[in-house]
């Protein structure tokens, strides 16, 4: 059993050194078709570390975290720098800023936010922008100024459930867009709860471009708190439900002529990644550590192939 086991590591270690010389090539399946690969990052610091295991931009940089890890609110100018200094470390390469995801799993005690009995169906992501002009004003003027200063970068906005809130937040972006003077910037919507997702062919009328949110969007539609111990194991990103609304999303995208993108932890599962393209996703996001490997599996496969195996596991 010992010596089986050591030539599974063996083997193991291998696969992934050959992954790891490959990582800088694309995410090119044998028939060519091109996938884009990204990171999931927080800090301009962390950009390095992307690039090096074969990023090709980052996918979402998690604002949050510029608020979770001190204890004040961090002021325009410092938030202007900290996007200045990301768009700076990728040199030019794709940039997608999600504004702050605060609620749910993600609380924030210098914000005094109100105690919600159940904070994951509550006021966050873009419900908490909307109700708090304060948090949301900031933030986008120093997107637009980074962008007014040569940052390519890209705007999402989290927890959407209506169109409604997507108007009123392009027109807030309108607004403070023209008071600087800035450039308009290519603004998306993460698809996390099941109503954006039946609904992704009207709010691709409105948005640029998707970004599905795997890890939510399976605990709104499985009903299961993902955190909750008990339940882990039933809360599967590849239950048939959550990927037929994962397909339905780039139907959605695609009338309008939109891009989707995935930014969950499927994304970085090589098996995963190869479903999300099987169903039409254009771009995997992920932490940089899955990206060597992700990219071995494409490139191991046809595009065909791929949309068997994405049709396979819709009727499972």
């Amino acid at each position: 059993d010992l010596e089986s086991a050591r030539a599974w590591i063996a083997e193991q270690q291998a696969i992934r050194a050959r992954e790891a010389e490959q990582r800088a090539l694309p995410a090119q399946t044998t028939d060519g078709h091109r996938v884009e690969v990204s990171a999931n990052i927080n800090l301009p610091d962390q950009a390095a570390l992307a690039l090096s295991q074969g990023a090709e931009g980052v996918g979402l940089m998690r604002t949050e975290f510029l608020f979770l890890e001190r204890g004040s609110t961090p002021s325009e100018d410092e938030q202007y720098e900290t996007y200045k200094a990301m768009a700076e470390a990728l040199a030019g390469r794709p940039l997608i800023v999600r504004a702050l995801d605060i609620g749910g799993d993600k609380q924030v005690a210098h914000l005094q936010l109100p105690r919600e009995e159940n904070p994951f169906l509550g006021v966050r992501g873009a419900r908490l922008l909307l109700r708090r002009s304060d948090l949301m004003e900031p933030q986008l003027r120093a997107l637009y100024r980074a962008a007014k200063d040569g940052a390519r970068l890209s705007i999402m906005f989290p927890m959407i459930t209506s169109v409604t809130e997507v108007i009123a937040l392009r027109e807030a972006c309108e607004r403070i867009r023209a008071e600087l003077a800035a450039p308009a910037l290519p603004l998306g919507i993460m698809i996390e709860v099941p109503a954006a997702a039946i609904q992704a062919d009207v709010f691709a009328r409105h948005v640029d471009f998707f970004s599905i949110g795997t890890n939510d969007l399976t605990q709104y539609t499985l009903a299961i708190d993902r955190q909750n111990p008990e339940l882990a194991a039933e809360a599967d990103s590849l239950h048939p439900a959550v990927l037929r609304l994962i397909r339905q999303t780039v139907a959605g995208a695609e009338r309008h002529g939109r891009w989707v993108g995935v930014c969950g932890g499927l994304a970085g599962d090589a098996f995963g990644a190869a479903l999300l393209v099987g169903l039409g996703v254009s771009e995997l996001s992920m932490t940089p550590r899955d990206i060597p490997a992700v990219k071995a599996r494409l490139r191991a496969s046809t595009l065909s192939e791929l949309r068997e195996l994405a049709e396979r596991a819709l009727t499972v």
